[in-house]
């Protein structure tokens, strides 16, 4: 059995590899795609935690199912006041923190 003992040392390299340098339009490209992934899937996790359908959010905030499908597939990005409008109808809060340093 033969092991696999390569590591990743410093994974911003990998990104600057496959994606291009930080400041690049092609690693602008990905942290934006990025970002939209990672707020399908807050939308989608708090939703689910909340016990509540597609359907029902939708209804709360007056929207289509279908348009918080597309959020939650990542194939549409919300605006800042609908997030916290879907936020605030799942029953959450966002708080903007500064990071210690």
């Amino acid at each position: 059995m033969q092991t696999n003992n390569h590591q990743i040392n410093d994974y911003s390299a990998v990104l600057s590899q496959k994606y291009g340098k930080v400041g690049s339009a092609e690693r602008a490209k990905f942290d934006e795609e990025a970002y939209e992934f990672y707020t399908s899937q807050i939308l989608l996790n708090a939703r689910k935690e909340a016990k509540m359908t597609q359907a029902e959010l939708a209804d709360s905030l007056h929207v289509t199912k279908s348009y918080i499908s597309k959020i939650e597939n990542g194939l549409i990005t919300p605006s800042v006041a609908t997030f916290y409008r879907i936020m605030n109808a799942l029953g959450m809060k966002v708080e903007v923190v500064k990071p210690i340093v």
